[in-house]
């Protein structure tokens, strides 16, 4: 069976002190700890059944209750008539993996026993883990994942910090997919640890959702023209040309295919592509046209004092910004002291040190954790992008993408992103949203694109992916 898809639904993304409290919640209901071991063992059975195709399953077990899962299993496989034995690296030490291991009828190996087979699923530990596996662990884990085709990690690979989305260990071994249980975890989706993990699934064990729980940027619904639509009521976009006119034009090319109904190039040099209405005033007299819906400025800006003038004249507009590149790094408090309008910014990792730099909230933690502290010390919407992609808003709201195309990993695909972005902006919708809907359609554009494509090739596959979801 192939897992190459990475189509996630909806749901929530749980921090594991967040998970302990839905858990409790559905203990409190009723539920007991036993049953919801059955749920996720079950459940994760089915994709391990799956991908092992009737051929041998090793299970690796641990003390805790991801050990007990780990039983539960391996029990419906044999229940089932696969071949399956346990590696008990511990004995169960909570009464709920005690219960699951006596039920398991199957064979059990010492772990000292040599073992091949066919799919290693790593029960050892899950979630909730904040110190490295000790060495018998950690060399028990990597013999097992050498001596096996496949490799299925549940709820996590084992040596993961959950909530960081770190590795606790060095050289830990690769899985082909990881089976989130009840919720997804913040490293599901955060680099380093989140391209270890392979194909990721959800296994659904009843948890409800949590009050300010972040989420999972899915496929947004988005509307058709309205009968009587035009294209200043689809929204008028002017993105805001500068030094290198190239990254402004694939800017606005993305923004014509996501939605805008009109894009209008704010640059008084350059070369005027057919396709691009280009104005050519001075920008202060060029944004004194009432109707513009949103702006973007930064994609080619550069930094010289002109550049510096742009940005001072495009942040002084009372209308809806999106900030990328040069202007992120020359982004300053001041630029946003009296906005009333909403911001989005779309920095990558050395324009989100600067921004926090200005902002003076140099922060630490996660990628997620950073992004919400500046979200909320400069008052715009972060689009912290990258490999993994944390969009936060100031009032604490938080969505992660799934992760994006590695070959998403060239010039000018963040201006595409920027520009896309924009657009829905401009459409109207709120400043959160249209980051999550732009983010979306981006990394849509890219599985679209396939191999090897070049920025102008993804400017033109936001078209399709907003066809997509219409």
């Amino acid at each position: 069976m192939s897992f190459r898809s990475m189509r996630l639904p909806p749901d929530q993304i749980l921090t594991v002190a967040q998970m302990r409290v839905a858990e409790a919640a559905l203990i409190a209901g009723g539920t007991s700890v036993d049953t919801l071991m059955q749920r996720a063992g079950r459940g994760a059975a089915e994709w391990v059944w799956r991908i092992g195709g009737g051929r041998a399953v090793t299970v690796l077990t641990g003390p805790g209750n991801n050990g007990g899962d780990g039983w539960v299993i391996a029990e419906t496989i044999r229940q089932r008539g696969g071949e399956v034995r346990v590696v008990a690296a511990d004995n169960p030490a909570t009464p709920a993996a005690q219960n699951a291991r006596a039920a398991y009828k199957g064979p059990v190996l010492d772990a000292a026993a040599a073992v091949t087979g066919e799919v290693l699923v790593d029960c050892l530990f899950g979630s909730g883990l904040t110190r490295p596996l000790s060495g018998d662990h950690l060399a028990l884990l990597t013999r097992l994942a050498a001596s096996h085709h496949k490799r299925v990690a549940v709820d996590l690979p084992s040596g993961i910090d959950a909530d960081l989305g770190m590795p606790l260990n060095r050289d830990l071994p690769p899985f082909d997919l990881t089976l989130a249980l009840g919720a997804w975890k913040f490293a599901h989706f955060l680099m380093p640890a989140c391209a270890a993990m392979g194909q990721l699934r959800l296994v659904d064990i009843g948890v409800e959702p949590l009050a300010g729980a972040a989420e999972v940027v899915t496929r947004p619904r988005l509307p058709m023209p309205a009968p009587d639509a035009h294209k200043y009521t689809r929204g008028l976009l002017g993105v805001i040309g500068g030094a290198m006119p190239g990254a402004a034009q694939l800017a606005a090319t993305a923004a014509q295919g996501a939605g805008a109904g009109y894009v209008r190039l704010l640059s008084e040099t350059g070369e005027a592509p057919a396709d691009l209405v280009v104005d050519r005033h001075p920008l202060p007299e060029a944004l004194a046209d009432s109707r513009f819906a949103a702006l973007l400025i930064g994609p080619g800006l550069g930094r010289d004092a002109t550049a510096r003038e742009r940005l001072d004249t495009a942040a002084a507009a009372q209308v809806p910004l999106v900030l990328d590149a040069d202007a992120l790094v020359l982004l300053g408090a001041r630029h946003l002291s009296a906005r009333t309008a909403p911001l989005i910014a779309t920095p990558h990792e050395g324009e989100m040190i600067a921004l926090e730099r200005a902002f003076d909230c140099l922060g630490s933690g996660s990628k997620a954790d950073r992004a919400r502290d500046l979200a909320r010390a400069s008052g715009m919407v972060v689009v912290a992008k990258g490999p993994d992609t944390v969009i936060a808003a100031p009032d604490g709201r938080l969505a992660l993408a799934a992760r994006a195309s590695s070959w998403l990993s060239t010039a000018g695909t963040g201006d595409v992103l920027a520009g896309t972005i924009a657009s829905r902006l401009a459409c109207g919708a709120e400043a959160f949203e249209a980051a999550c809907q732009g983010v979306w359609l981006h990394g849509e554009a890219a599985h679209r694109c396939g191999a090897a494509f070049p920025a102008g090739q993804l400017a033109l596959a936001i078209r399709s992916a907003y066809a997509a979801c219409l």
